[in-house]
C-alpha cells in the first residue's frame, strides 16, 4: 500500500489524485495502468455486484478473448468505424487481427453457430473482460484510459417484443447494481454511436467534476428504488416507464423550453457516464445470417441488444461521488476492506497482544480488517486511514486500553465512540 503525500503532477481530477495516492494503481504506460493490492480489491468488489444483478437478470456468463480476428468486423461492417481507436495487430502468420474494443461481432458468431429454434431465445451472455480504445489523449487516470474493464452483454430474441423485454430487463439491473453501490444512476436517453441501433440510454451519476452537463429532474437524486418492483421476472415496462417519463437529457439533447417548464424542479450539474445499453435490431444478426426457425416453420433473423458497464471506470467514478478533504470514503459495499485497525504503538506488548485479538474476533467473524501495525507516528496512520477511505477504524492505544476501551470511527460521518472492546466487536458483528 505505497500511499503518497504529495499529488502527482499528472493527476487532473480528484479520483485520479486519490486512486494515486492511496497507492491504488501506477501508470504502466499512457492510459494504461497496474492495480495494485487496495486497487485491485475493489475493482473484485464492483465486478463481483455487476456479476451477481447480471446472473439475477437471467444473462449467462462466458468469456471471450480480447484479441479478436479482423474478419469478424470485416463481416458486420464496423471495420472502419471505430477508426484510430481500433487498435489493429498483424500475427507472425501475417493474419490481420486486433484488440476487441467489444464484442458484438464475437458474440453473434457463437450465437449464429449455435443456435437453430426460437426455442433457443430469449438468450442473454454476457463477460466482464479487458478491452482496449487507443484514446488520442488518455486523460483523468482509469476514466478515460485506454485499457479498461468492462462488463458488455448481449440479448438475441425472437422479435421486437421480445428485444424489448430483454431491455427492460437490464435497464432494471443496471439501476439494481447501481443502488447497491449506493450511487445515483440517472438513465438518459442517448445516441447509439458506432454500436448502431434504434433505442439507447446513458446511466449517469451526478459528479462535480462530470465529462458533461446533464439536466434532469430533481426526482431522479432522490429516487429510492424501494418504491418498484424490480423482480426481474415482474412488470419492468412499468418501471421503465416511470423512469423515463421525467426529463433527463445529456448536453447535446437538452430541450431549453422543457427546462424551464421544470422551474424549481430542474437539476442542472455535470454527469459520469457509468453505464450504455442499446437495443440495435438485425443490425449484427443480418450481416451474420444469424436466424432462427420460428413456431410457424419459417426463419428470421434475431433481434439483438448489448449492454456495457465500464467496471474499471466505476472505481473512479464512485471516488468522485463519495470523497472530502482527506481521502476516499468507500461505501460498504465494494470498500477494500470494512475495518482498519490502528495500532498506535506497535511493539508495546499490551496493546499488540489486545490488536491481534481484535483482529482475530473480527476475522474470525467474517470480517475484512487491514491492521496498520507500522512503526509510524500516529498521525501518518491516522492520515493514511482517512485517504483509502475504509468505512470503519479501531483506534487501539495504550491510555484507551488502560480504561478496557479503544476509539471506533465511522468514515462517512465522522463520528467517533470510544467504547469497550467486546462493544465495538459487537457492533461490527451484529
Amino acid at each position: 500500500m505505497p500511499t503518497l503525500k504529495e499529488t502527482p503532477s499528472e493527476a487532473e481530477i480528484v479520483s485520479h489524485r486519490l486512486m494515486l495516492r492511496a497507492g491504488m494503481v501506477r501508470q504502466s504506460s499512457a492510459g494504461i495502468y497496474s492495480w495494485l493490492p487496495m486497487g485491485f480489491r475493489v475493482l473484485k468488489k464492483i465486478e463481483q455486484i455487476v456479476r451477481e444483478e447480471q446472473d439475477a437478470a437471467g444473462a449467462q456468463e462466458v468469456l471471450m478473448p480480447t484479441i479478436q480476428p479482423d474478419d469478424l468486423c470485416r463481416e458486420s461492417g464496423r471495420y472502419d468505424d471505430y477508426g484510430k481507436e481500433m487498435l489493429r495487430i498483424t500475427d507472425r502468420h501475417d493474419r490481420d487481427m486486433l484488440y476487441g474494443p467489444t464484442n458484438e461481432e464475437q458474440i453473434t458468431e457463437i450465437f449464429r453457430a449455435s443456435a437453430r429454434s426460437y426455442r433457443d431465445v430469449p438468450l442473454m451472455m454476457y463477460h466482464i473482460q479487458w478491452k482496449f480504445r487507443d484514446e488520442v489523449r488518455p486523460r483523468f487516470g482509469v476514466m478515460r484510459g485506454r485499457e479498461f474493464l468492462m462488463k458488455d452483454a448481449y440479448s438475441f430474441d425472437l422479435d421486437r417484443a421480445g428485444a424489448e423485454r430483454s431491455y427492460n430487463k437490464m435497464f432494471v439491473a443496471y439501476l439494481r447494481t447501481f443502488a447497491r453501490m449506493e450511487l445515483t444512476a440517472i438513465p438518459m436517453k442517448a445516441d447509439t454511436g458506432p454500436i448502431g441501433g434504434d433505442l439507447s440510454h446513458e446511466f449517469l451519476i451526478l459528479a462535480d467534476t462530470g465529462e458533461s452537463e446533464i439536466a434532469c429532474h430533481k426526482d431522479f437524486t432522490t429516487a429510492d428504488l424501494a418504491k418498484w418492483d424490480l423482480d426481474p421476472d415482474g412488470d419492468l415496462q412499468s418501471v421503465v416507464d416511470d423512469f423515463t417519463a421525467k426529463y433527463a437529457a445529456t448536453d447535446d439533447k437538452r430541450d431549453p423550453e422543457a427546462e424551464k417548464a421544470l422551474g424549481d424542479d430542474l437539476v442542472v450539474g455535470r454527469g459520469i457516464e457509468v453505464g450504455h445499453i442499446f437495443y440495435f435490431a438485425d443490425k449484427y444478426s443480418k450481416p451474420f445470417n444469424a436466424k432462427v426457425q420460428t413456431p410457424d416453420g419459417e426463419e428470421a433473423l434475431v433481434h439483438m441488444g448489448s449492454y456495457g458497464i465500464g467496471v474499471s471506470r466505476l472505481v473512479g467514478a464512485i471516488i468522485e461521488a463519495s470523497h472530502d478533504d482527506d481521502g476516499i470514503i468507500w461505501p460498504e459495499s465494494v470498500a477494500p476492506f470494512r475495518i482498519g485497525l490502528l495500532n498506535l504503538r506497535s511493539g508495546d506488548e499490551k496493546v499488540d497482544a489486545a490488536c491481534t485479538d481484535i483482529y482475530d474476533k473480527l476475522t474470525g467473524a467474517g470480517q475484512e480488517v487491514l491492521y496498520d501495525d507500522r512503526e509510524e507516528r500516529a498521525g501518518a496512520k491516522f492520515a493514511d486511514m482517512d485517504l483509502i477511505g475504509l468505512p470503519w477504524q479501531i483506534i487501539a492505544g495504550p491510555k484507551g486500553l488502560e480504561k478496557g476501551t479503544v476509539e471506533i470511527k465511522n468514515r462517512k460521518s465522522g463520528e467517533r465512540e470510544e467504547l469497550s472492546v467486546e462493544s465495538v466487536l459487537a457492533k461490527l458483528t451484529g
